[in-house]
């Protein structure tokens, strides 16, 4: 127990200590998952959408490939973007394994099922009768997604934090695309799993907290949006 109170104790000091390694890798996980989160956000919620408002052949197998997309392993998608980007891969060509192009690819194959799943989930909830006020108000399909986006804000809101928790917390699949490189790959979460392999409780527990620190921020600021009108 005394060794877990130093290491807290350690862990604060670095903290406030500005150290440069900590400043790099906070950097870094906010551009990967930041970069990330925003594609994920700009291809799900649009998707989303369209899946819940629209009846079309084959729909149920792509809301079944959603939901199955929402259950993916990460080390399984780690697998197949490093396949897919080797030397030897269809993109390999490319040349982006082991940089930060590779890991933002690999998070956002992880949190668009999750964007896409929530937001469609929360359009299908919406009273039909509204969607066809809508349309009988003359809107057009433009005028209609803003307003199902409105109406829907809450759930919609609530994919945008599933699809953030969902990388932001990421490590199997970043590591193997990644690498781990420091100064160059190095994001929170595999500086943990490296800290507390090397023996360094010190800066596993800093790193820790700033991360834990970064999520309550982030999904402050969600919960803030989605209840300051309730």
């Amino acid at each position: 127990m005394q060794l877990i109170w130093q290491g807290f104790l350690e862990a604060f000091g670095l903290l406030f200590s500005f150290n440069k390694d900590i400043v790099e890798i906070v950097s870094m996980t906010l551009k990967v998952t930041g970069t990330a989160a925003l594609i994920a956000m700009v291809i799900g919620l649009p998707v989303g959408a369209f899946m819940g408002l629209t009846r079309f052949k084959g729909r149920q197998f792509f809301v079944t490939l959603t939901n199955t997309g929402m259950a993916l392993p990460p080390v399984v998608v780690g697998l197949f973007v490093y396949l897919l980007i080797s030397r030897y891969g269809p993109l390999g060509t490319l040349d982006i394994l082991y940089t930060p192009s590779a890991m933002i690819l690999a998070e956002v194959i992880i949190a668009t099922p999750m964007v896409i799943g929530v937001t469609l989930a929360a359009v299908q909830a919406l009273d039909q009768r509204l969607i066809s006020q809508i349309y009988s108000l003359g809107a057009s399909n433009v005028q209609l997604f803003f307003k199902i986006v409105r109406e829907a804000r809450l759930g919609l809101l609530a994919s945008v934090a599933a699809g953030f928790g969902a990388i932001i917390s990421e490590v199997g699949a970043v590591m193997m695309v990644g690498g781990n490189i420091k100064d160059s790959t190095r994001v929170l979460t595999t500086a943990i799993v490296m800290e507390t392999r090397q023996g360094h409780t010190s800066m596993a527990i800093a790193l820790s907290i700033i991360l834990l620190t970064l999520a309550f921020v982030v999904n402050g600021f969600i919960t803030y949006a989605q209840q300051r009108k309730r």
